[in-house]
């Protein structure tokens, strides 16, 4: 049983830490001293505030009790009151918003998805929006924007002051998966002639709304990138020190704007950056990308990836808070397609009606194999998929991993048949036996093969090789396994004259 103070305020009290609690409280079998000791884990406060005190806050809110939470939520972090909200009925979720101060708010409202911003959005005054469109970085604004329909998109602007406008309409202009949507205007440049103590000075002045000062961007007369320097090396170095002597030029370390964002993704990986700059195709800086912004990619790419890979169309925000039609409408699509293509399953039994009515032991092991092979494609689709989302699998060694892959095969195929013989022989005789050790050795080789080659191909085709997931792959597995099986049987039965 947790332990609990009488009021709603008193519990929130206690969950703070704010008044004293004995060491009694334990939540499934968990000693609540533990949580405030692993307070330094970056779960464990979301864990109190979103499921120890949401009751307590919920009670505050159907009382009245305004003034009260709002000091208790003045407390949290905004990861903790943005992790808070998403949880949240719609009408508390808009109490809550609102009873947070001005800067608070500003960040809770930059760390929600994009659809629980545009709820926010509908639900505030005009003034309101105003003032948290103009408290997003420009990259965040971008990132909401591009999420909302049209008619919104251009409503919201017309709030924007016109200098912001003009920033959020030249970043909505590149296209939607390149590094130009990505990046923020907010930056800091240096001339080189500078000295290092006019530097500082200057980032001082000028810096308060930069979404990064780790590195300062060199430029030339016409705005064109010429190098970069570490804040580090400006303060450590002598105050009269020209930058041009402290700064460095690194083209491996520079985007391009109109570069994709998956290559921007590998490149933050590869180099382990913090912050990269974009430029256009002349050298002109355009802004930066940070690693929040790589980070948020990152993940969709690869939530997109496993929603291909099950073959449903990516869903757009929240899997939670998806309604059940778009549920539906984003799988039916290739649920039906591989029904179609399950039609192929039936046309590959069917030159082989003769042979499954003299045999038709040979019905009861078919599951098993063709599931195998199946299994095997699959596995190889998703070593292969990722490789190439990693960049490991190029051109110049897609014949020797191949090659590989297909010795694999050969060495799964082997361990398999080993296995079937015995259920073989069991289920009728030493020739079942053979037909399945044999069928189930070709039938893991050519589920390794398909499973190579087929999001090969596709990625050759200039789509996603994600697009080839487990249902595709073990469909056409399935087709190719019937037929390598009584291909299999046909030959080894005709070879011992229809005998056992």
């Amino acid at each position: 049983m947790l332990w609990r103070p009488g009021s709603p305020n008193d519990r929130l009290a206690w969950g703070t830490g704010a008044i004293a609690r004995p060491r009694m409280g334990r939540v499934d079998g968990t000693d609540l001293d533990d949580y405030h000791a692993q307070a330094r884990c970056p779960w464990a406060g979301l864990m109190l505030l979103k499921y120890l005190l949401k009751p307590e806050i919920l009670e505050l809110i159907d009382s009245g009790e305004w003034s009260e939470l709002r000091a208790f939520l003045m407390q949290q972090p905004a990861p903790e009151i943005a992790e808070l909200m998403g949880d949240l009925e719609r009408r508390y979720r808009v109490v809550v918003f609102r009873l947070l101060p001005r800067t608070l708010a500003d960040e809770v409202f930059a760390l929600l998805d994009a659809d629980l911003q545009n709820e926010l959005l509908e639900a505030l005054a005009s003034d309101e929006v105003k003032a948290l469109l103009s408290s997003l970085s420009p990259d965040d604004r971008t990132a909401l924007f591009e999420e909302l329909p049209a008619e919104v998109t251009r409503r919201l602007l017309e709030l924007l002051p016109e200098s912001k406008r003009r920033e959020t309409l030249a970043l909505l202009s590149y296209p939607r998966d390149s590094v130009g949507r990505l990046m923020t205007t907010a930056y800091v440049t240096v001339r080189p002639e500078w000295s290092a103590a006019d530097a500082i000075e200057h980032v001082r002045k000028n810096g308060q709304d930069s979404e990064t000062l780790a590195e300062l961007y060199v430029t030339d007369d016409h705005g064109r990138l010429t190098a970069t320097v570490s804040l580090r090396r400006l303060i450590l170095a002598s105050p009269t020190a020209r930058v041009a002597e402290l700064m460095e030029f690194r083209p491996e370390r520079v985007l391009l704007s109109q570069m994709d964002r998956e290559l921007a993704v590998r490149m933050f990986r590869r180099l382990g950056a913090h912050a990269l700059p974009v430029t256009d195709a002349d050298g002109i800086l355009l802004g930066v990308v940070t690693i929040d912004d790589i980070l948020d990619v990152e993940e969709e790419e690869t939530t997109e990836d496993f929603h291909k890979l099950a073959k449903v169309v990516p869903i757009e925000g929240s899997f939670r808070r998806a309604s059940i039609f778009e549920l539906v409408y984003k799988r039916a699509g290739w649920l039906v397609g591989l029904v179609f293509l399950n039609l192929f399953s039936g046309a590959a039994i069917a030159p082989f009606e003769d042979l499954i009515r003299r045999r038709a032991v040979l019905i009861t092991l078919l599951p098993l194999l063709i599931a195998s092979g199946g299994n095997a494609g699959s596995q190889s689709a998703t070593l292969v998929i990722r490789a190439l989302a990693l960049g490991e699998l190029t051109a110049r060694n897609a014949r020797r991993l191949l090659l590989r892959e297909l010795w694999v095969g050969v060495g799964l195929g082997a361990i398999l048949a080993c296995v079937v013989f015995g259920l073989g022989y069991l289920r009728g005789a030493w020739s079942l036996g053979v037909v399945s050790s044999f069928s189930m050795m070709a039938i893991i080789w050519v589920g390794c093969l398909v499973g190579f080659l087929l999001p090969v191909g596709i990625r050759r085709l200039g789509m996603d090789p994600a697009t080839a997931g487990a249902p595709l792959i073990t469909t056409v597995c399935d087709v190719l396994g019937i037929l390598v099986y009584f291909i299999v049987a046909t030959w080894v039965f005709n070879m011992v004259g229809g005998g056992r």
